[in-house]
């Protein structure tokens, strides 16, 4: 007989009365990391000259365990706030000619689609966004991207995993070829920690990745993954005192009174996955999510999205909406969604499409999406 993991809504804080779908947004932080994070804004408000004299020793060894966690070279690791602000220090670093060309996919999230046009603007460059389908093979991904790749490419940006479809992309053949023509890559994983195993190993230029989705640590903790080639120009986006420091991460561990506790504290969440044997619970919460999707799918009269390369807890679910509703409607329904049905939903579009993106993590149960699909059909 298999035995399931049961869920753990008991290790979180969430609000027992509403059904939180919607995990890969803004993440959810255990208790137990919630109490280390408060006691260290404790100690730094007790003492706050001695709180910054420790500092710079509590984010090495914060960062040591993040860098192990990610598998990745720790020289090369630097913490950023979030995966855009990783993604902002990339395209910052490497050069972009005026007339070039900065190259990223119909996937892409808004903020980095919106810091590829600050950087193309500011060098006269420009913008150019490759259709690759919802339901496109490996083998297709990479063709589709390859024929928009030519000699004014200045770097191509490309989801790991994407917000708005929950799809894996080949970042290990597509960082290949990018080597292959000398193109600057740049992985917005901002999804992958815990959802991917090693996410930063696939050989791009720059990687980031987000710590407060499924890994469950503290918000405004991120990995930013340099190549060892681009390691001494990569600078943060804040000039501070460790302007000058060789190292890249230490040129990013201090930046003037930043908030340091949930950084120093992200390993604590590492500790909570392990005890929740994570990689057997993540394949459990997969299989969970499969049948969830499917029945919110048969009660709306729609279907599940056929994602190529799906996300291990992530899952698209059609609304049986006329065209995509704009920005204002969309934010309506959610409000509607949370204060009529109590349940915290989040909406996707691609093409003409409309979704909701569930996405799952230990403290959800089958049940949740059971409530979901017997209560989201009387709003729509």
């Amino acid at each position: 007989m298999v035995t399931v993991l049961s869920p753990r809504p008991d290790l979180w804080t969430l609000d027992p009365e509403i059904l939180h779908l919607n995990h890969g947004s803004y993440g959810a932080v255990p208790r137990r990391t919630q109490e280390l994070l408060a006691k260290l804004r404790a100690e730094t408000d007790a003492n706050p000259m001695l709180w910054f004299r420790s500092v710079a020793e509590r984010l090495t060894t914060s960062r040591l365990e993040l860098a192990a966690y990610l598998q990745t070279d720790p020289a090369g690791f630097a913490l950023v706030p979030n995966a855009s602000a990783g993604v902002t220090a990339a395209l910052a670093t490497i050069p972009i000619p005026a007339g070039s060309r900065i190259v990223l996919t119909n996937h892409a999230y808004g903020a980095v689609r919106y810091a590829a046009e600050r950087f193309a603007k500011a060098a006269q460059a420009e913008v150019v966004v490759v259709d690759v389908p919802l339901e496109a093979d490996d083998d297709t991904v990479v063709a589709t991207i390859e024929a928009a790749l030519d000699g004014r490419t200045a770097a191509l940006i490309v989801d790991q995993i994407s917000s708005a479809t929950a799809m894996v992309f080949p970042i290990r053949r597509l960082a290949e070829l990018c080597r292959s023509r000398g193109i600057p890559s740049i992985v917005d994983g901002a999804h992958a920690p815990a959802l991917l195993d090693a996410p930063a190993e696939d050989g791009a230029d720059f990687w980031t990745g987000n710590f407060h989705k499924w890994p469950a640590a503290p918000r405004a903790t991120a990995g930013l993954v340099v190549a060892e080639r681009w390691r001494k120009a990569t600078v943060p986006l804040i000039v501070s005192w460790s302007e000058y420091d060789e190292r890249l991460p230490e040129r990013f561990d201090q930046q003037g009174t930043h908030d340091y506790a949930p950084w120093i504290a992200a390993p604590e969440s590492l500790r909570v996955l392990a005890e929740l044997e994570w990689p057997r619970r993540r394949s459990e919460l997969s299989a969970m999510l499969d049948e969830g999707a499917k029945l919110l799918a048969k009660a709306l009269g729609t279907s599940v999205a056929e994602v190529a390369r799906p996300a291990a807890t992530m899952r698209l679910v059609e609304l049986p909406f006329a065209g995509v509703p704009s920005p204002e409607a969309g934010e309506a329904f959610k409000k509607k969604v949370s204060r009529d049905l109590k349940a915290e939903i989040t909406l996707t579009a691609f093409d003409t499409r409309v979704f909701v993106r569930l996405s799952a993590h230990a403290y959800n149960s089958i049940h949740d999406y059971q409530l979901l699909a017997e209560r989201l059909p009387s709003v729509l």
